[in-house]
């Protein structure tokens, strides 16, 4: 099958490394703008399918704005639930597959251990529940089609954790960060490999591997400790260094209630797909060095 790989949600953090795998030659593929596909709509969404022939769909496009989902179910589950629908009705009539991309906040966090691909969903808030929703229209309308869940995602661009940690630490000198949220700190970058990878695969081998799985760096931390090793490497590459204060979810409220436990098991890719991911802190130290360059040379 000819043709490029639609990329939606080009402008987010793995929309950015998929389209910096497309600009280095190792993945074909068009990702267009908001204004050339307005997830919200669907019928948009089957019309600019209908321009041409496609090889393979990834949906890394969503309402990801958790709080304020509490306040705008309908575009979330517009841009989370219809979109996928309409893309899987596409993938389906063009027997091509779809990747689509999927969170740990389907999951209620409850779970001691963590979570594999067919643990029962119980979704926290509208953000989790509008995923879930993407999830079913897509494992029920599309044969040829892989969910992959991950969590945690940062990267040097857009909005994140890392960023937002960094930002913070250069303005105040004490932090006060949750401690008893669990989760996999996950590379934007190797999610965009992971999608990639099963794209071609699926695109050449109409028997391989479909269902649900989940990808995410190796190792868990807390939030709180994420932030302590983010600023451990930052420290050691000049930047300021605040202390950080371990905290409860219940000092820091928030509109939608985050799981507890959003640890993803890894073993059915590796089983099915041979994708062994990397630790969280190698990730982690490639996002700092791509992004201190800019911060330190403003203070020299």
């Amino acid at each position: 099958m000819t043709g490029p790989i639609l990329v939606t949600g080009g402008s987010g953090q793995v929309g950015t490394e998929l389209r910096r795998l497309g600009e280095a030659g190792a993945l074909d593929i068009v990702a267009p703008t908001h204004g050339q596909l307005d997830l919200n709509d669907a019928n948009a969404i089957a019309a600019f399918m209908a321009t041409r022939s496609w090889s393979a769909i990834i949906n890394a496009g969503a309402y990801t704005a958790v709080d304020r989902a509490q306040d705008d179910a309908v575009t979330a589950w517009r841009v989370n639930a219809l979109a996928p629908a309409a893309l899987a009705k596409v993938a389906r009539d063009s027997d091509i597959p779809l990747i689509h991309l999927s969170t740990d906040y389907v999951f209620d966090g409850a779970k001691a251990t963590p979570y594999v691909e067919d643990d029962p969903v119980g979704p926290l808030g509208v953000y989790g529940a509008s995923k879930e929703g993407g999830e079913q229209a897509v494992r029920t309308t599309a044969p040829r089609h892989v969910i992959l869940r991950t969590a945690w995602v940062v990267s040097p661009h857009g909005s994140n954790f890392v960023k937002t940690m960094l930002r913070l630490g250069g303005e105040r000198p004490h932090l006060r960060v949750v401690d008893d949220q669990m989760g996999n700190p996950t590379s934007a970058a190797d999610i965009a490999a992971t999608a990639a990878a099963i794209a071609r695969r699926m695109i050449v081998d109409p028997a391989a591997p479909c269902g649900t799985y989940h990808f995410v760096n190796s190792g868990d931390a807390t939030w709180c400790g994420f932030a302590r090793e983010i600023f451990a490497l930052a420290g050691a590459r000049g930047a300021t260094v605040p202390s950080v204060e371990a905290i409860g979810s219940a000092d820091y409220p928030t509109p939608a209630r985050r799981p507890a436990n959003s640890r993803l098991s890894t073993a059915k890719i590796a089983g099915d797909y041979a994708i062994a991911p990397r630790p969280w802190r190698a990730a982690l130290e490639e996002i700092i060095d791509a992004l201190l360059p800019a911060t330190t040379m403003t203070e020299t």
